[in-house]
């Protein structure tokens, strides 16, 4: 299937020699796609690269380590259920987590803007460190510099973690088969929605906040109920949902079918949506991971998840087919059937 760009926003991306980067190439849906695959890859596109998980594996000396780098850019800098400093440090765990590896060192690079309030800087600091102890993750190094006020967005926060592989525990991206069960560890697009709803300044439930967290010790008490089966594992960010399945399902080759009434979507994040005209399933998350079990071990698996404060919410939600592969089809609480669509349109500032 070939996504289609329509409207206004498609003269804006594909208009000849004056196309340019947009806003849109940043929301972890098609456009983002196409920036990885049209100028990235050809350049950069090693074979490590080229699986595109959400951290490398890679050989050092007799030692598999994984690694992973990430730029955060959120606005507003802080926010409820946290700051640009957890979010950055539990973002990189998370990456490296989904690789099946637990955390061990981090390094930070902060582009500061000037002008930015040193107090705002030291509850993001104190929030990075706080949330380094609870993932039992040590920030190595760093580095810092300093941009002309408008140039910088108050700041952006750059890291890259490190850990080690587990042989025997290597979910990825192309593992799900047809018949695997699909989970969600808790509600889905918390973080995305206060964001949204922070920036725009609504008045919904008291309760909406992030869900950042350091999601390992979840990963371990999956790991361990399945024995290891866990064919695949991705944190839906960017893109929400909605791009984490169409990458597992275009990376395996599989249809993934998930069920309306089974999506923990809390009502604040809904009413969120509506009102911004988003799906929720586009709507990015800090705290949640979608975990593809084979189906002897999803109860298991769910069990263990739930035994854990931060899988309190888990859920079954559809199963891989051998049918539609790459596609992700929604069954409605109607009966009906549709795609799941990636996103074009842009979410900034998100992660």
């Amino acid at each position: 299937m070939t996504a289609t760009i329509t409207g206004s926003f498609a003269d804006t991306v594909l208009n000849g020699e004056t196309e340019c980067v947009t806003l849109g190439h940043g929301s972890g849906g098609t456009l983002s796609r196409a920036l990885l695959k049209e100028h990235f890859l050809p350049h950069f596109g090693g074979t490590v690269l080229r699986r595109l998980g959400d951290a490398a594996v890679v050989t050092a000396g007799v030692s598999h380590v994984v690694l992973s780098t990430n730029t955060f850019v959120v606005n507003p800098l802080e926010f409820a259920g946290g700051n640009i400093g957890s979010l950055a440090i539990n973002g990189t765990v998370n990456n490296l987590a989904m690789m099946g590896a637990q955390a061990y060192y981090i390094t930070v690079g902060f582009v500061i803007e000037e002008g930015l309030p040193l107090a705002v800087l030291d509850r993001v600091i104190a929030s990075m460190a706080e949330a380094a102890r609870i993932a039992r993750v040590e920030i190595v190094a760093g580095d810092t510099k300093v941009v002309e006020r408008g140039k910088g967005d108050g700041l952006f926060v750059n890291t890259t973690g490190l850990g080690f592989a587990n042989t025997e525990f290597r979910p990825r991206a192309s593992g799900a088969r047809a018949g695997d069960i699909v989970l969600v560890s808790g509600p889905l697009g918390l973080h995305g929605a206060t964001i949204l709803s922070a920036r725009e300044g609504l008045a919904l439930d008291a309760g909406l906040e992030s869900d950042t967290a350091a999601l390992f010790p979840l990963v371990e008490r999956l790991r361990r109920a399945t024995d290891g089966e866990v064919s695949a594992l991705r944190d839906p960010t960017r893109g929400g949902v909605a791009a984490a399945l169409s990458e597992i399902a275009t990376a395996s080759g599989v249809g993934v079918e998930i069920d309306e009434s089974s999506l923990p979507i809390p009502a604040a994040v809904g009413h969120t949506c509506d009102l911004l005209g988003l799906d929720p399933l586009h709507v990015a998350n800090q705290g949640t991971f979608i975990a593809f079990v084979p189906e002897s071990c999803a109860d298991a698996a769910l069990l263990a998840l739930r035994s854990h404060p931060l899988g309190a919410g888990a859920r079954r939600i559809g199963v891989a087919v051998a049918g539609h592969p790459g596609l992700v089809v929604l069954r409605t609480t109607f009966g009906r059937a549709r795609i799941v669509d990636l996103p074009n349109d842009a979410l900034p500032r998100i992660c």
